[in-house]
């Protein structure tokens, strides 16, 4: 079984576990990312195991490969002393040491074949924590909305008496009669300042018929001092007549009338 799949399990196993204790969405999700990454530790550490292991083996070729070498160099060494024998039992050493080469050759191929799945699937991983950090995200937000819009919906629907709603409609209706009130007396208001300035232009009225009899007083008494200085100089006119014909006539009878001059006397006694 693959890396990934038994990741895949883990994680399933997991989710289940969770929705079933029916956890709280977001902690759920936390939890869910922190088992995601953890298992992308133990993954981790798996693929560097295996990648150990390539590399030990890859090791162990080249080493078994430097051996086979150096058994050969030595059975080269041993036919220039002439010395055959030791050179067919270099020689045999040097076939082993390829032959375990080969061994551990065929080992490391499956080895390296296996590790460039596992980086592959690792990768693969990382990117599906990351995605799932990112619906996580997401799924968070849209869980606080729900979480809100159901709250909102518990409060609307736990009202069960509308007491609290009929206070406010009562306040309502009261609120609206004083300010009906405060409107009425407000027009009350209005209509006696227009009484009063009714009664106002009536005073000016009256101010202006007292003014009009005052100007035919003025006229009446300018007619009548005209009519006055029109006879004052007719009995003028008519003294300065007397006056010239008494004098025309002389003075000589007023004179010596004693009468005239007892007359005379009696208006100059008076005027003292």
């Amino acid at each position: 079984m693959g890396l990934f799949d038994r990741f895949r399990r883990v994680v399933k196993s997991n989710i289940n576990d969770m929705i079933s204790k029916a956890e709280n969405p977001e902690k759920m999700l936390n939890q869910l990312i922190s088992d995601m990454n953890q298992q992308l530790i133990e993954s981790k550490k798996s693929v560097a195991s295996a990648i150990a292991d390539e590399k030990k083996l890859e090791r162990q070729v080249n080493e078994n490969r430097n051996q086979a070498s150096e058994w050969e160099r030595k059975a080269m060494m041993a036919l220039k002393a002439g010395k055959e024998d030791l050179a067919r039992e270099a020689l045999t050493r040097k076939q082993e040491y390829e032959q375990y080469a080969d061994q551990l050759h065929e080992q490391w191929e499956g080895q390296h074949q296996s590790v460039e799945k596992l980086k592959e699937s690792l990768r693969g991983l990382q990117q599906k924590i990351e995605e799932a950090q990112r619906k996580k995200n997401l799924l968070i937000a849209r869980s606080r909305r729900a979480d809100a819009q159901k709250k909102i919906q518990s409060t609307v629907s736990g009202m069960s008496d509308n007491s609290a709603f009929e206070v406010f409609d009562r306040m309502s209706k009261q609120v609206d009669q004083i300010e009906a009130e405060v409107e009425a007396s407000g027009e009350i208001d209005q209509m006696s300042g227009s009484d009063d300035l009714e009664t106002r232009f009536k005073e000016l009225e009256g101010s202006t018929g007292s003014d009009s009899t005052d100007q035919m007083l003025d006229d009446l008494r300018k007619k009548m001092a005209l009519e006055e200085n029109a006879g004052k100089g007719a009995d003028e006119g008519a003294d300065e007549g007397s006056t010239n014909s008494s004098s025309g006539s002389g003075s000589t009878g007023d004179e010596d009338d004693p009468l005239e001059e007892l007359k005379k006397k009696m208006n100059d006694e008076g005027g003292e």
